[in-house]
């Protein structure tokens, strides 16, 4: 019973503790909820009072923008006036100049007519004048100003010829020296040697009986060695001594050599020869193209058609008034190299030029035409550059010079061809010259006689002095120099040397 009891008080308590628990949080959340909107309140007073802050700002600063702008609108409005009035004033005073142009324009058309007017009636009398005057003194204008000048040469002729001899004096020295430093130095810097050939090669022989083998019953041997090689070979009395003739060097060494295998074999007859002039040929062609490429690299030079080096080591066997034509080419390109270096210009270009400016003779007798022709046309069809072509084709003035490098071709190659003991020429083509130079004088005028010396080199004209005077003599000179330039064809210069002698003889009794 007592257990019952208890546990309905410690319901009861339960009850009234659960009541009161209810009730004290009631009281309790009632309170915080008081307190929270309270609170929020207060936020909410001071974001109203922050945002009537912020909104009296920003209508501040949209009031204080928009006065600026307004004030900037007002400023740019002013500029733009401003250079408004700026602009109008410059189209008014470009008006004022334009109409002050147009009228010193108009002026000067005057003015300008003016003047032709005046030049139309001063040329009217100065053709009257000169009428007058021609009427007068019976002369035309050209013979009078003829006479002029013929008095003012006569009265000043001593200082005329002062003057142009020292003017002349003064420029070829200067010249000739210039041209002397480069040319010394560029042979010096050469120092080649030829010697010259002629159209014959001899063949040893052990004895003269070998003589009677080479000729063959009824001449067969002879006969068929000329008939396979194209040269002439020339049995005489001369002991142990067969000659070779042909204008061809390549036909005459493998004539020269054929017999000299023949003559080392002992075995002499048609068939035979034929074998060997046969062999001697293919030798000779690889010796030929040898001889090209040893060329070729001795003067640094590549890629160049292989039948071009060819036509080059054929040039070994060629020869120009017995001038050997490879030698000769080789001493251009060398003396080319050395100008060029000297004085700035292309050195490949002259020295390739040089080397090949005489490849047409390799083939000159077997096509039409001049050796310069031919060579041009090789030069091409084998891929050689316009520029060396125009170097090298200019060399005997057939064509015009049309680069420093063709001059320089022009220059080398009448050093090599015309120094002493190049080439040798016949006697009746060195008479022909000579006479033809003292020809070329003896036609002026006054020449009394005329000689030529150092082998053409020099020509000394003697003139009648009644009819040239000293100032006369000075232009004969030139004029003699320029007709010897375009009447003749000569390696070098000739000096021309008019000499004018006056005499006085007088006795005494």
């Amino acid at each position: 019973m007592l257990d019952f009891n208890v546990i309905v008080i410690i319901l009861i308590s339960l009850t009234m503790g659960c009541v009161a628990g209810y009730f004290l949080r009631q009281t309790l959340a009632k309170k915080q909820e008081e307190t929270a909107e309270a609170k929020v309140n207060k936020i909410f007073t001071e974001a109203k009072e922050g945002a009537a802050e912020i909104l009296l700002s920003a209508k501040d600063k949209a009031v204080k923008t928009f006065d600026d702008m307004k004030q900037q609108e007002m400023e740019r409005n002013r500029q733009l006036m401003e250079t408004e009035r700026r602009i109008n004033r410059r189209e008014e005073d470009l008006k004022q100049k334009e109409k002050g142009i147009d009228k010193e324009r108009n002026t000067l058309q005057e003015k300008g007519k003016q003047i032709i007017q005046l030049r139309d009636e001063a040329e009217g009398i100065k053709k009257e004048q000169i009428e007058k005057l021609e009427k007068v003194a019976a002369l035309d204008q050209e013979k009078a100003k003829e006479i002029l000048l013929d008095k003012v040469e006569q009265d000043n002729q001593e200082e005329i010829i002062k003057k142009m001899k020292r003017l002349e004096a003064d420029g070829k020295e200067e010249i000739d020296k210039k041209a002397q430093d480069i040319m010394t130095l560029a042979i010096q810097r050469y120092a080649g040697s030829q010697s010259a050939e002629t159209t014959t090669s001899t063949v040893n022989i052990p004895d003269d009986e070998i003589k009677g083998r080479i000729i063959g019953r009824e001449g067969r041997n002879i006969k068929s060695l000329e008939r396979l090689t194209g040269v002439e070979v020339i049995v005489d009395d001369t002991p142990e001594v067969i000659v070779v003739s042909s204008f061809d060097p390549i036909r005459r060494q493998v004539a020269k050599s054929s017999l000299e295998r023949l003559i080392a074999d002992g075995r002499i007859h048609p068939a035979r020869i034929e074998e060997t002039v046969e062999n001697v040929k293919k030798e000779l062609a690889l010796k030929i193209k040898k001889i090209g490429e040893v060329t070729v690299q001795d003067l640094g030079m590549t890629r160049l058609d292989p039948r071009l080096i060819q036509l080059l080591g054929r040039l070994k066997f060629r020869t120009s008034y017995g001038q050997n034509v490879l030698l000769h080419s080789l001493e251009v390109a060398y003396l080319s190299a050395n100008i060029a270096s000297e004085i700035g210009a292309d050195v490949a270009v002259a020295k390739k030029a040089g080397l090949l400016h005489d490849i047409g003779k390799a083939v000159d007798h077997e096509v039409e035409g001049t050796h310069v022709e031919i060579g041009m046309n090789l030069l091409k069809k084998f891929g050689i550059s316009d520029k060396v072509i125009d170097a090298m084709k200019s060399h005997h003035e057939d064509y015009p010079f049309g680069s420093t490098e063709a001059v320089i071709v022009y220059a080398a190659d009448a050093i090599s061809a015309s120094r002493p003991g190049a080439r040798k020429d016949t006697l009746d083509n060195y008479l022909k010259r000579l006479r033809e130079l003292e020809g070329v004088a003896n036609d002026f005028e006054g020449v009394e006689k005329s000689y030529a010396i150092q082998a053409g080199r020099e020509i000394r004209i003697f003139v009648t002095p009644e009819k040239i005077s000293d100032l006369q003599a000075v232009k004969l000179s030139r004029e003699i120099a320029d007709k010897i330039e375009d009447a003749l064809d000569y390696p070098g210069e000739i000096k021309v040397h008019v000499i004018r002698e006056t005499r006085v003889v007088d006795y005494a009794r």
